[in-house]
């Protein structure tokens, strides 16, 4: 699985203009602009510009606005991230997140699948006789999806179909017998909140190993991007691998 931020918000010239015709001024860190987007929404709500100006800088602001729980104004930060390799089991627990998220995921009805790729699960490698079968599923289930996908539809009921329509049920067919294994692709944009919230309560799943993964990638991708708003988290080791943990009490 690999992760790629793809774009996050920026502050444009609007916000300084607001400013110089209220005649208002703004000292803050040269930080990034979905920080600088949470902590101007966060002032607005007080107008704590100019000599109102109690916490100066970009990172006491935001760890303030943490601290006391005022999270809404988080939801101002949006980052959208590309994600490849999941399985579209994953995917479909992800999509279940739908307050703060918006999702774009590769179709198997307009996709060809026929080199569609299979993600192990974790720890079948110390059974050899269980993976063996496993191997063995994977390429009947690979031979099954293509002579689904190349069915002659013309000596069908759906011989009516138009070229489009046809190949649209023929690969409509075929990925009925594609399984949750199966490596997809998906676009996500979410804000900062939301974010938060799918690591805070998704990241120490000790059993979904891959939900594990996939949050400690995001963290690190997240974090990276923008320290202040994804602070309160740190990546720990076990037995099983590596997961994120709140510490936020």
């Amino acid at each position: 699985m690999k992760v790629y931020l793809i774009s996050k918000n920026t502050l444009e010239d609007g916000m300084s203009k607001f400013l110089r015709d209220r005649d208002l001024s703004w000292a803050h860190d040269n930080v990034c602009d979905p920080e600088l987007v949470v902590e101007a929404a966060g002032r607005i709500c007080y107008m704590s510009f100019g000599d109102k100006q109690h916490r100066k800088t970009t990172k006491e602001y935001i760890s303030n606005i943490l601290r006391q729980g005022h999270d809404s104004v988080l939801e101002h930060a949006s980052f959208t991230i590309l994600v490849d390799g999941l399985t579209r089991a994953l995917s479909h627990q992800l999509v279940r997140h739908r307050i703060g998220f918006a999702y774009s995921q590769l179709s198997q009805q307009y996709h060809d699948e026929s080199a569609a790729e299979f993600v192990q699960p974790h720890g079948l490698d110390e059974n050899p006789e269980l993976k063996t079968q496993w191997l063995q599923w994977c390429a009947a289930t690979r031979a099954m999806h293509d002579s689904l996908r190349s069915v002659n539809l013309k000596v069908s009921a759906f011989s009516h179909l138009n070229a489009k329509e046809q190949q649209r049920h023929s690969r409509s067919m075929a990925r009925s017998v594609l399984p949750n294994a199966t490596c997809t692709t998906i676009m996500i944009t979410g804000n900062a909140r939301a974010w938060r919230h799918l690591l805070s309560i998704r990241g120490d799943i000790e059993g979904d190993i891959e939900m594990r993964e996939y949050c400690v990638s995001i963290y690190q991708l997240l974090l990276n991007s923008s320290p202040s708003l994804f602070s309160g988290f740190e990546i720990i080791e076990d037995g099983l691998g590596r997961y994120v943990r709140s510490t936020c009490q």
